[in-house]
């Protein structure tokens, strides 16, 4: 649950649909952006409004923020881990990879996280009113959620604008797109700057220091500074962190002693809750049947996932052909028979979403040890992935450990957590296992397909200055 109220200001409050919009969004009351940040409190309401972004509204409105809860459209569903139970509509084109310039959820997506980045922009431009005691601190928050928002849309859309600060309505910047080096560029240095101002007393839904390691050694694994990333990674196991003993104990006791960073949600609020729990389930929700899960990852789960199979999927109780995702049901088990019910509207759902966790941590371990190399039977590696292994029942001693044999205990244990599109790339394995899952589902895929298009919409606002992805 969440450990801070997130406070919606009326400073950068609105969120718009077009480019302009998310860029410096129109002030709802006599009061600006430029005149509000006086002093020290008013400016932390801008650092929860951050978190407000990244959270999201509970609705259906086109101004609202969207982006995390409609995140495994653009990630799961992009994989062969997730489909839309009808083939129907949008959807359909996730199912396919094969997404449209057109398509709206790419374009609420992109808007969404944009408006984050212009929300923490604007704490960075006014961190003269903070205290000296908490200026560090306040610049963390705001750097690490920039940098996370910006992982996140580089890996997805490869060069995109780099926006660093608040920009004006008419200002270029917001179209041209810029070299990913660059943009790495920009989230290692916010990162490093995050992990230098925080510490770790924030809770799990706001930044702290672990959480700017573990984010910052993920990044240093895609760019392959392996070295760098298990620094981190073993700084990060050295805080007292632990895996929960009970897989399901992850999900459903929050801010537990292996969640290091979650975006919170509150149970039974309108617009605080969450509705990606109703989306993954039948019969309830607004867009029923989004997110089951596809045949290739039920046979994976039933044949890999250990104790964790049970937690992370069930058969449809309506539709028995049909798979579902519960790993996020509302308030987790309640003793119904198949330990998967529960008894209220599953879109007033508070399950935080966990972006990092200790298990998350041990097998990126393994992964920095493994460096280049195909396989590794180094001791530290293999306690590690033995720990992770444990906890699933799985418990036959590991003595050598393969990169295939890693990116598929990381299918098993994040398995539905909006990792896997992006795993597959970071290990060079994109090509390879979404051509033969295209193949399999008798779809087309070439490498263009790789990349999101960038929304169709904002090509039409930028007056041509923002250039497409090839293939689009």
């Amino acid at each position: 649950m969440k450990s801070i109220r997130i406070i919606i200001f009326i400073t950068v409050m609105a969120v718009f649909t077009s480019c302009e919009d998310y860029l410096e969004p129109a002030p709802t009351s006599v009061i600006s952006g430029a005149s509000f940040y006086a002093d020290e409190a008013q400016l932390m309401q801008g650092v929860y409004n951050m978190y407000d972004g990244l959270q999201g509204a509970n609705d259906t409105s086109s101004r609202s923020n969207h982006a995390t809860q409609i995140e495994y459209y653009v990630t799961e569903m992009r994989s062969d881990n997730t489909r839309s139970k009808s083939g129907e509509g949008e959807a359909a084109q996730f199912d396919n990879l094969a997404v449209e310039a057109t398509n709206g959820l790419i374009a609420d997506h992109y808007r969404s996280f944009y408006n984050v980045i212009f929300r923490a922009n604007t704490v960075l431009q006014n961190l003269g009113v903070a205290s000296e005691s908490n200026k560090s601190k306040i610049e963390g928050e705001a750097k690490f959620i920039r940098a996370y928002v910006y992982f996140n849309l580089v890996r997805l859309y490869g060069a995109i604008p780099l926006l660093d600060n608040v920009i004006g309505v008419s200002d270029d910047a917001s179209y041209i797109r810029r070299p990913v080096a660059d943009v790495y560029d920009l989230i290692v240095s916010d990162l490093n700057s995050a992990v230098a101002g925080l510490d770790n007393t924030n809770g799990r839904n706001r930044a702290t220091k672990a959480a700017a390691q573990g984010l910052l050694a993920k990044v240093h694994l895609t760019l392959g500074n392996y070295l760098d990333a298990q620094q981190l990674l073993e700084s990060v196991m050295s805080k007292g962190f632990s895996l929960e003993p009970s897989f399901s104990d992850v999900f459903f006791n929050e801010s537990n002693s292996e969640v290091i960073f979650a975006i919170g949600y509150a149970s039974g609020l309108v617009q605080d809750s969450q509705n990606f729990s109703a989306e993954f389930l039948n019969g309830v929700g607004r867009t029923v049947g989004v997110n089951y899960v596809t045949d290739d990852a039920k046979a994976f789960m039933e044949a890999n996932g250990g104790d964790r199979t049970v937690v992370s999927m069930r058969t449809d109780p309506i539709q028995p052909t049909q798979t579902q995702v519960t790993k996020f049901l509302p308030d987790g088990f309640d003793g119904g028979s198949d330990g998967k019910t529960f008894d209220f509207d599953a879109r007033l759902a508070g399950n935080d979403w966990i972006v990092l966790r200790y298990a998350d941590i041990l097998l990126m371990h393994v992964e920095a040890i493994m460096g280049s190399s195909n396989e590794t039977n180094a001791t530290a590696a293999l306690a590690s992935f033995q720990q992770v292994r444990d906890r699933a029942g799985l418990t036959d001693a590991v003595t050598s450990i393969t990169k295939d044999d890693l990116l598929a205990e990381r299918r098993a244990e994040l398995a539905f957590e909006n990792q896997r599109l992006y795993d597959i790339m970071r290990f060079g394995k994109g090509i390879d296992i979404l051509g033969t899952y295209a193949v399999a589902i008798g779809a087309n895929f070439t490498s263009n397909d790789l990349l999101l298009p960038f929304p169709q919409i904002e090509i039409g606002l930028s007056k041509g200055l923002l250039e497409q992805n090839p293939g689009y």
